[in-house]
């Protein structure tokens, strides 16, 4: 087990769970295809935000250029999507919530690790850890490492890799998977979102694991 164990370590997905990054990535996508020259439905991408960025480029460009694309939209992406994006309701009370219980504050991400780390620095939330270039049970090798015992995100491939590490899994219904869909793929609490959080923590520290249900 490790070390950080015995402390409350509490991990947050990214892209529509602390940050709203729809503006600037359907912005950074829109630019990639004009650049390109291939038609992107960046309307259509931002409603399935979570999975890898080359799971979706692979829906607009062939397997064997979906490479190129992913290193051409991350060089573009700081000076198109970081000012465009804004902190979801609620995020930094849930980060400052979890450090005023003594814990620490850990974020997972399938995000390009060094383009979150940017998003946090320009809204001023800042865990204490940040792990990008993770997705569903990979997230879970980041929250075992650094000792979580709850994991928040938005998406059912967070509620798996919370499962897969041993986490308690929080969900929020503020990106593309309803509260029924995070439920059924074994969400332990659903919260509307995270102003619910720092509330729902109260109840956590009182009797981990028996919080109720939201």
């Amino acid at each position: 087990m490790s070390p950080m164990a015995s402390t409350l370590t509490v991990g947050f997905d990214l892209d529509m769970t602390l940050i709203d990054s729809r503006p600037g990535i359907r912005a950074c996508y829109r630019a990639l295809a004009e650049r390109t020259g291939t038609f992107i439905d960046a309307d259509l991408a931002v409603t399935r935000l979570g999975p890898p960025l080359v799971e979706e480029l692979a829906h607009w460009f062939p397997l064997e250029r979906v490479p190129e694309m992913a290193d051409m939209y991350r060089a573009m992406y700081p000076s198109i999507a970081i000012t465009a994006t804004t902190a979801m309701p609620g995020a930094r009370e849930a980060v400052d919530a979890v450090r005023a219980a003594g814990g620490r504050t850990l974020v997972v991400t399938a995000k390009y690790e060094p383009n979150a780390k940017l998003h946090l620095a320009h809204l001023g939330i800042e865990p204490d850890v940040v792990v990008g270039d993770l997705w569903a049970e990979r997230k879970a090798e980041a929250l075992r490492e650094h000792g979580a015992s709850v994991y928040v995100g938005d998406h059912v491939g967070d509620v798996r890799g919370a499962r897969a590490a041993g986490a308690f899994s929080v969900a929020v219904a503020t990106g593309p998977c309803p509260a029924e869909e995070l439920g059924a793929a074994g969400a332990d609490v659903v919260l509307a979102g995270l102003s619910a959080f720092p509330e729902w923590l109260d109840g956590y520290r009182e009797a981990p694991g028996a919080a109720p249900r939201a």
